[in-house]
């Protein structure tokens, strides 16, 4: 005879079931995931051969894909993990580590690359050899994210020893390191730049918000040691870049990834960006994004439902229980597959959420997040529930089953041995891609840290406004406006469409250094960039194929930026 439960009996025994899965998974998995962070980390890691101390992998694979370089962005965000697990006590046994860290982006920071000289854009290229070499092939270059991301952990690891009576060595060491990435993200937040998947070149959210933390918190410290003068040129940035946040929200209830690119915008960057900004002294401010904040939970369950129904491997699976989640719906790469990280960084958001409305002693749900508690609390009314009540109990106990459904679907499609790639199929769940990935076990630990109720210190997120008016001028410089290149070109298997042009934003004419052009909606090439307002441009498109660089024929095209708002070009290849 088959047994039939009470609805709310089924939701006890699914919660109790995802909470089991959680915890065993967990606690077999995060010391995999340690050991397989620091074995991606130089010299001394099992699986970092030739790369210099302080030097983080992005993965052991050397084909197929070829991982075995050392990102900037990547690189940062594993060592906030490290230096939040340091400072925050969870493992005192980092301090060399970070030191080896702090080293080699000295030297990094000094090498001469095809994006330029640490003093005319070097800064911005994505990736390096693990011998701390320039890498000189072609690529998605310049990548802005990275800078800030750097000056973040290492603004975190400043704070930390100033509070440990060690300001000589911030002022002394690590200060000029940061102070030249707070730099280069204040003269140029407003330039174009490829999104954190290294694709599209526009404006991207996530870019937008970590450089927004980095100049807040960067002009706190600036304060701290003595650089008052510096302080206030980082601050007037950081209220642009607020303003300029707010501009990618979508009506439609979610945040915009990118300005370009041709897609749907729904994304993982926008999740990514929400726990990387996590300020728990900010409550569930929306301005900045916060993991609690309506912005965000409406974000989220836009993004995740947009996977339910493309992969396999998600069919069947009810709207209140995690999927398995992507970079993109569009995402075509190696098949376009669901990552551990993203699928993680789902129930991190989560996870920090309830921190807050732990903290907070109340819940809210707006008109803007009714659609996220909606699906977990149908006929959930909006209004603000505080913790004495019973719908506070109720909801968040169904967002931490909710949270806690995602890390098994990662536990389900983790491997006998532990180890997370890049991917994992989205027909039957098997890994895919760079295997070993650092920025997977990252996740893993950020998450787990997220679940056990850590956060992290506030970077200065907490009352915010966004100003009445908005400068789009980076580094003191004048207005921009986004402009739209597209042109009509056919084009062989291998070959792409770029644009240089008159202006820094567009390389200064240089073909090695020219913009690559979106295919999403071929034979349509297209970029957006922000150019200097009101301004006399020349431009043209080249085409690249196997090393061979094609101009178009002459003369240079031409046109004036307007004073304001945007403009489209539509052009055919000549």
């Amino acid at each position: 005879m088959r047994l039939l439960l009470p609805t709310f009996l089924i939701g006890a025994v699914c919660a109790s079931a995802q909470t089991n899965t959680a915890d065993t998974y967990l606690a077999s998995e995060s010391p995999i995931a340690k050991t397989g962070l620091l074995a991606n980390i130089g010299s001394s890691g099992a699986k970092s051969q030739g790369a210099k101390p302080g030097i983080v992998i992005a993965s052991p694979s050397h084909s197929n894909p070829d991982y075995l370089f050392t990102w900037t962005r990547d690189s940062a965000l594993v060592f906030q993990a490290i230096i939040d697990q340091f400072t925050l006590g969870i493992d005192t046994s980092l301090r060399s580590q970070v030191d080896n860290f702090v080293a080699s982006q000295k030297i990094i920071q000094q090498v001469s690359n095809p994006s330029g000289s640490v003093s005319s854009g070097g800064l911005g290229e994505p990736k390096f050899n693990i011998d701390q070499t320039a890498f000189t092939g072609a690529w998605g270059r310049p990548q802005r994210d990275g800078p800030a991301l750097r000056a973040n952990a290492l603004i975190t690891w400043a704070n930390f020893l100033i509070s440990q009576s060690n300001t000589s060595y911030v002022a002394n060491t690590l200060w000029p390191i940061i102070k030249l990435d707070l730099d280069y993200v204040a003269s140029f937040w407003n330039q174009s730049t490829f999104d954190l998947w290294e694709e599209v070149n526009s404006s991207s959210f996530f870019t937008t918000a970590v450089q927004h933390r980095s100049l807040r918190q960067g002009a706190a410290l600036a304060t701290a040691i003595g650089q008052t003068s510096v302080a206030s040129g980082y601050t007037t940035q950081a209220a642009n870049l607020l303003c300029f946040l707010q501009s990618y929200w979508n009506a439609a209830g979610y945040m915009t990834a990118n300005t370009g690119g041709g897609r749907s915008g729904k994304d993982a960057n926008t999740v990514l960006a929400s726990i990387h900004t996590f300020d728990p002294a900010a409550g569930c401010d929306a301005v900045t994004f916060q993991p609690c904040s309506d912005r965000a939970l409406a974000n989220l369950v836009t993004y995740v439902n947009a996977f339910r129904s493309i992969y396999t491997i998600n069919s069947g699976i009810a709207t209140n229980v995690g999927v398995a989640t992507g970079r993109y719906p569009e995402d075509g790469y190696m098949g376009g597959n669901p990552w551990y990280l993203t699928t993680l960084a789902v129930a991190e958001q989560l996870y920090d959420a309830l921190s807050v409305w732990k903290q907070q002693g109340t819940l809210s749900v707006t008109a803007v997040s009714q659609p996220f508690f909606a699906a977990l609390s149908p006929g959930i009314s909006i209004g603000a529930y505080p913790s004495s009540t019973s719908t506070y109990t109720t909801l968040t106990a169904a967002v931490k089953n909710f949270a806690d459904s995602f890390i098994a679907v990662v536990a389900k499609y983790t491997p006998s041995g532990g180890g997370l790639a890049e991917q994992y199929s989205r027909s039957n769940g098997a890994p895919v891609s760079a295997v070993d990935l650092t920025w997977s076990y990252a996740a893993l630990l950020t998450t787990l840290g997220a679940r056990e109720g850590v956060v992290p210190v506030s970077w200065g997120a907490k009352g915010l406004t966004v100003p009445s008016t908005c400068e789009r001028g980076g580094g003191g410089g004048g207005g921009t406006v986004a402009v739209t290149f597209k042109v009509q070109a056919t084009t062989t298997f291998g070959e792409n469409i770029y644009v240089t042009g008159s202006v820094d934003a567009l390389v200064n004419w240089s073909p090695d250094n020219a913009l690559i052009l979106s295919a999403a909606t071929y034979p349509i090439w297209s970029i957006t960039i922000n150019l200097p307002a009101s301004t006399s441009i020349e431009y043209k498109y080249i085409r690249k194929f196997n090393g061979a660089i094609t101009w178009e024929s002459d003369p240079n095209r031409k046109f004036t930026t307007p004073a304001a708002g945007s403009f489209t070009l539509n052009d055919s290849w000549k």
